[in-house]
Parts: structure tokens; C-alpha cells; sequence
């Protein structure tokens, strides 16, 4: 092989580092790469011929020119874009970035592997019975069953009863469902994927203790009042339980630990400890106030632990759709009687 290393592709290029860094250094990068990443670079080392030493010398010096420009590369979605757009058309990298941003999965069957069997199990129960029946056929069993058991009775039932019947699903059909799939399902679930900043920030506030919460948001109120806002109207605390209807409570308290909350409402505010006793027994509220009497003095930080467990088990409970968050209005609308 004669000529620049221009003319070299980039497994080629990657080939030629391996084997100009010795065995040994280059096992150790094998180890760290994908199969499909081995097997490329692999074929091209295999291919490569002969490589000159100055053609050795101009690529080492153009991988340290690279690292030195850069003084360290970091790659991102935005730079993949950039760099994707100066030689494909627009649409083509508008759909290879939403498939890097869905889930992860070398192939179609893969991705859907990876993704939450609430969210598979509400965008596949407006499909077609057979077409459900040949997607919960390419996944998984274990992912299949949980999907299957979040689907509406009688139309799981559809569903089995295809999968029974069902023979070998012909190429064209399989290549149709992977392509509806692509189009329709793991195109809008990438984009919802792109998560806002603020709501990335309220999520990581919600995991910090009391006092740091307090002290991080006020400086970043000194810096960026709307920010502070904005990420303070997103967040979801122990006092946003309010928002939780009668059924939603009593969800709750099946789901919690018990030692949990105790701890949780010796620090909570009057409201919130009388709407957990109002949906209880009057004989479980009178042994929940009784646990939160022996508690005696607890530390903030228990407190807060305990409470910030208790919100996770809420949202997650509102994610699968188990218990309904209402908005500020709807819970201020509540009768009271």
C-alpha cells in the first residue's frame, strides 16, 4: 500500500496504529471494543498489505497533531452531527442520530430489548394483535412476559392465541414490522428521549439533602434567577404528595417500606402526615402515630432519606401508571369534609 494517509480508511488507519503499537498494547485496546469494532478493524489488518514507514510516521504524526489540536477530544451527539452532516444528506443523519439516541441495540429486536416494557406495552396495545404477536416472538422472554402482562386482558389473549398459531414469520412481513417499528415507535421515543436540562437538574435537586438543595438553589438564584425557577417548578418533593388522590395514597402505603415512613412524616408538614392517616385504618393511623412518637430526636438527614425514597416510589408508581399525580389546581379544587 503506497501513497498518504488520506488514502487509508479509518479502519485502516486504526489497523495501522494496532500493529505499529505491538501486540501486546494492541490486545489491550481489543479488549475494550465491541465485536463489530474488532471484527472491522480485524478485516482491514487482515487486508491491509504493506504500509511504508514514512506512511507510518505521517499517520503517528497526524493522530498526535489531532490529540494535540484538540488538547483532548470529547465526543458528543451535537459533534456527531456536525461532522455526520458535512457528508450525508439531512434526513439520513436526522434518522441515524434518532436510532443512536433510542435505545441501545445493534438491531431492531435489540433496541426494543431495552426499552421499558410500560412504555412497549402502551404503544403496543393500539397495534394489531398479529403484529404484537411477532414482536413479543423477537424479544426476549422475560421482557416479552412483563409486556405481555401490562397488556388489556382481552387483547393479550388476541395476542397468545396468534403466537400460538403463528409459523415462521416470512422475511417481507418481519422487514414490514421492523420498518413501521423504526418509522413510528423508535423514532418519536428518541426524540422524547432529548431531555431538557432543567428537568435533568430537578431530578439530580431532588437527590440532594435538605440543606444542600437549599444552598445550591440560592446561589444559583444570585446567578440565574429564571433557571432557579424554572428548575424549582420541576422538582418533585415530599409536599408534592398532595397531589396524590385517595386510591393513589393507599397505593403508596402498600408500596413503601414501613420503616420508611414514620421517619419520613416526623418531619413532615401537619397536611401531608393528615392525609396519609386519612386514608388508613383508624386502628394502622393510631400505630403510625404511636412510631412516630417512640422515634423521639432523628436526625435531618434520616429524615430526608427516607422522604426522598418515599417520592421515588411515587414517581415510579406514576410512571407505570399505578397512582395519578394531579396538577397544583386539581388538588386545591378537593373538597374537604
Amino acid at each position: 500500500m503506497t501513497g498518504t494517509t488520506t488514502r487509508l480508511t479509518g479502519p485502516q488507519k486504526a489497523a495501522t496504529l494496532m500493529l505499529a503499537m505491538g501486540e501486546d498494547n494492541a490486545s489491550r485496546l481489543f479488549a475494550r471494543m465491541h465485536e463489530d469494532e474488532i471484527r472491522d478493524i480485524s478485516v482491514a489488518m487482515s487486508n491491509l498489505g504493506t504500509v511504508t514507514a514514512a506512511q507510518v510516521e505521517a499517520l503517528c504524526q497526524e493522530f498526535a497533531a489531532s490529540m494535540g489540536r484538540a488538547g483532548g477530544l470529547t465526543g458528543s451527539f451535537e459533534s456527531t452531527e456536525r461532522m455526520l452532516l458535512k457528508s450525508l444528506p439531512p434526513e439520513r443523519v436526522a434518522q441515524i442520530m434518532e436510532e443512536i439516541r433510542g435505545p441501545a441495540g445493534r438491531t431492531m429486536w435489540d433496541k426494543l430489548g431495552n426499552v421499558n416494557e410500560t412504555v412497549l406495552a402502551n404503544y403496543l396495545k393500539n397495534e394489531y394483535p398479529q403484529t404484537v404477536a411477532v414482536v413479543l416472538s423477537k424479544i426476549r422472554a422475560e421482557h416479552a412476559a412483563k409486556v405481555l402482562a401490562l397488556l388489556p386482558e382481552g387483547f393479550a389473549m388476541e395476542v397468545v392465541m396468534r403466537m400460538l398459531r403463528m409459523e415462521t414469520v416470512q422475511k417481507e412481513a418481519l422487514e414490514g414490522v421492523e420498518r413501521t417499528l423504526k418509522a413510528e415507535f423508535m423514532s418519536n421515543l428518541a426524540r422524547a428521549s432529548r431531555r431538557d436540562a432543567h428537568e435533568m437538574m430537578a431530578e439530580i435537586f431532588n437527590s440532594l439533602d435538605r440543606q444542600s438543595e437549599s444552598r445550591i438553589l440560592s446561589a444559583l438564584e444570585e446567578r440565574n434567577r429564571e433557571a432557579a425557577e424554572k428548575i424549582r417548578a420541576l422538582m418533585f418533593t415530599f409536599d408534592d404528595l398532595a397531589r396524590l388522590d385517595g386510591p393513589g395514597v393507599q397505593t403508596l402505603l402498600r408500596s413503601v417500606e414501613r420503616d420508611k415512613l414514620p421517619l419520613a412524616l416526623k418531619g413532615a408538614s401537619d397536611g401531608i402526615r393528615d392525609m396519609f392517616l386519612r386514608n388508613m385504618s383508624e386502628r394502622a393511623g393510631k400505630m403510625l402515630k404511636d412510631d412516630i412518637a417512640s422515634l423521639g430526636p432523628v436526625r435531618l438527614r434520616e429524615v430526608d432519606e427516607a422522604q426522598a425514597a418515599i417520592v421515588s416510589t411515587a414517581k415510579e408508581l406514576a410512571q407505570s401508571g399505578q397512582v395519578r399525580l394531579r396538577d397544583a389546581r386539581e388538588a386545591a379544587d378537593e373538597m374537604v369534609y
